[in-house]
């Protein structure tokens, strides 16, 4: 299967570059995988779905799925949603044992310009607040991630400046990633946001 293939293919290669350059072998495991993750250098922990009774609702798929369910099982309160989410991905770090927290305010990847929600609002600041307080408890890196600025998502990394300020300022430390799904956008805009590291 595919992961079997990853895992030998990494291994292959930390060998065969052991003089030139450290190569680790890493993976991001779902808040939901079912697949246990062991054996690894690293892993990434990230939320990219939530669930309300047995649906699982995808945070990163479309505006629409969000709209949808916000609708759908909360009412119309697209705070509920985002405040589920949060509520999720404060426990990525026990469920998954992670090292790194991946892409922290996943769920503003479709709200450039506040599109779909204030992220000034109360409630999402609680919201993110409260997550961040019980992550920063568990010593796990934080990322900033490029990936949906490469994918002509975002202008800016996650997490959010607000995020990011707050994180700092309460003892986070961070790690540069481009969540790259391509060789070429594998250090994307590295050179504007390695110093927030």
């Amino acid at each position: 299967n595919n992961i079997k293939n990853y895992v030998s293919t990494v291994k292959d290669l930390k060998a065969k570059y052991k003089n030139q350059i450290e190569v680790r072998l890493g993976i991001e495991q779902d808040y939901y995988s079912e697949s246990p993750a062991t054996a690894y250098d690293y892993i990434i922990g990230s939320v990219h779905y939530i669930k309300f009774g047995d649906e699982y609702i995808a945070v990163d798929e479309s505006e629409n799925i969000l709209l949808d369910a916000a609708q759908k099982y909360y009412g119309g309160d697209i705070y509920l949603l985002i405040e589920e989410y949060y509520k999720t991905l404060s426990d990525v770090v026990n469920k998954t044992n992670a090292d790194i927290i991946g892409h922290f305010d996943l769920i503003t990847k479709f709200n450039e310009n506040y599109k779909m929600f204030d992220e000034s609002d109360e409630r999402y600041i609680n919201a993110y607040k409260k997550a961040a307080d019980t992550l920063l408890k568990t010593n796990a890196l934080f990322e900033i991630n490029t990936g949906a600025i490469s994918r002509g998502y975002r202008t800016s990394p996650y997490p959010s400046n607000d995020i990011y300020t707050y994180l700092k300022n309460n003892g986070a430390k961070f790690i540069l990633s481009s969540d790259s799904h391509h060789k070429d956008t594998l250090c994307y805009d590295f050179d504007k946001f390695t110093s927030l590291t």
